[in-house]
């Protein structure tokens, strides 16, 4: 080649080596203007609940928040809970395939190598007599992630998965409160029975004293009625009480995995009483409560997917190497100087595609935007499922205290109006009344006590988690 000759090759491979340059250039320049994440406003967090006492002492709720309530079986349960129940295996099973799904996403970001092996017999002349051909090959490839769109994709396979375990522990916490309510309401079955029953054997006594008088000419026949039917009505209700308990037995039987005739409690008609609402700072909620950490990993997540969407606009290169031996046959493979290989990066670059890239990239803005509203309203949703029951709490102790002193009145009355039945002053009417008054007062104790252990199991468990 002449002197002037290559010269003018040389400039030519110039100017079309800058002209690549430079397209290059303009592509990399209107892929940066892109907006690589969207806009999340934050939660806002006030400085102190408004329904927690002013006096509360601060106090740290325990992970296991139900020993809180001092109750041997109730803990021994809580233990069985997190071997069988069904629920929880499921979602540990999810965490499993969103773990196996991040190790997908990183192998994307180390070299790949792969072998293969190909035999043909074929005339590719159609003149001469077929042939056999075998090639064996070797082949690398490597994605070099310059823009970081693979690795966008791993934080938020990471954020998924992080997500996915604050769901299990989630389900954790609603499955221990649901068992912790099951077993309240147990409780609080056997503790209705054993007043109605204690009902039940007076209304019998009164029913067989008012028969006596009735046959001795003192009482009259309504007397007997009314104490067949005061009699008839506990009885009813003790069976209602009765199906409670038999529900609530086997509710806890399927949260534990168990079929309904595997489990079998002893009954102790005993409620154990509320703990104290400990003190915590709204602050404080944001670390311990799982469902907001995964609702902050959804938008870590989604924020992730919004880079990868905007990685998508810049070029991509690949480096790849592939090696291999061409034959005849097998044997031909280890012998003869039929070697092949090649080297060499690879750069590509969408030019054309419909908006395809631009719609993907506002999609993944509008999903982080969406993601960072629900952070937002589990948080909102986390403060005002504390607060009711701050306020539940303190109100139903209240409520306690007053039932127990109508209590005390209402057993007073029926002494006085008993005694008063067997001098002849009252009817048994009076005696009827006072009967069911003591009675629908005391059980409508135990439902405030109920109740109260309700908003204190619910509140614990808003409380509740781990650091």
């Amino acid at each position: 080649m002449s002197a002037p000759n290559f010269v003018r090759h040389a400039l030519s491979r110039q100017r079309a080596l800058s002209l690549a340059a430079n397209l290059a250039l303009s592509l990399l320049m209107s892929a940066c203007a892109l907006p690589q994440q969207a806009h999340v406003e934050p939660a806002q967090v006030p400085a102190r609940f408004k329904e927690l006492a002013s006096d509360a002492a601060q106090a740290q709720v325990p992970n296991a928040w139900w020993q809180l309530f001092d109750d041997p079986t109730l803990n021994d349960l809580q233990a069985q809970l997190l071997i069988g129940n069904e629920n929880l295996k499921a979602a540990l099973a999810q965490v499993s395939a969103a773990r196996a799904a991040l190790g997908q996403l990183q192998a994307a970001q180390q070299p790949q190598l792969s072998l293969g092996l190909a035999s043909s017999r074929g005339d590719a002349t159609g003149v001469s007599a077929a042939q056999t051909s075998t090639r064996a090959d070797l082949s690398a490839s490597w994605e070099l992630d310059l823009w970081g769109r693979l690795q966008q994709a791993s934080l938020g396979g990471q954020a998924r998965l992080q997500a996915s375990e604050q769901d299990l522990e989630a389900l954790r916490l609603s499955a221990q409160a649901t068992l912790t309510q099951s077993y309240f309401n147990l409780r609080l079955a056997e503790a209705q029975q054993a007043v109605i029953e204690r009902s039940v054997i007076a209304f019998q006594r009164s029913l067989d004293l008012t028969q006596a008088s009735y046959q001795a000419g003192i009482a009259a026949a309504t007397d007997v009625l009314q104490a067949q039917t005061q009699l008839q009505n506990a009885q009813v209700q003790g069976l209602d009480a009765a199906n409670q308990r038999a529900l609530a037995e086997h509710a806890i039987a399927v949260l534990l995995g168990k079929a309904p005739a595997e489990l079998r409690l002893s009954s102790q008609a005993l409620l154990p009483g509320a703990p104290q609402a400990p003190a915590l700072l709204p602050s404080t909620l944001l670390q311990r409560r799982p469902d907001i950490r995964a609702a902050e990993r959804r938008v870590a997540a989604a924020q992730a997917q919004v880079g990868e969407a905007a990685a998508a606009f810049y070029p991509t290169m690949n480096l790849g190497a592939t090696a291999g031996r061409r034959g005849a046959g097998l044997a031909d493979l280890l012998k003869g100087p039929g070697l092949l290989w090649s080297l060499g990066p690879t750069l590509a670059q969408s030019i054309l595609d419909g908006g395809s890239r631009t719609a993907a990239h506002a999609q993944a803005i509008a999903l982080a935007e969406q993601a960072g509203a629900q952070y937002r309203q589990t948080v909102l949703q986390a403060f005002q499922e504390v607060e009711d029951n701050l306020f539940l709490a303190r109100q139903l102790q209240e409520q306690t205290h007053l039932q127990a002193q109508a209590l005390k009145a209402a057993m007073g009355n029926l002494a006085i109006t008993e005694e008063q039945y067997r001098v002849g002053t009252v009817s048994f009417l009076n005696v009827v009344v006072a009967q069911a008054a003591a009675l629908n007062t005391e059980r409508s104790y135990l439902d405030l006590q109920g109740r109260q252990l309700s908003a204190s199991n619910l509140l614990l468990k808003n409380l509740a988690g781990s650091w």
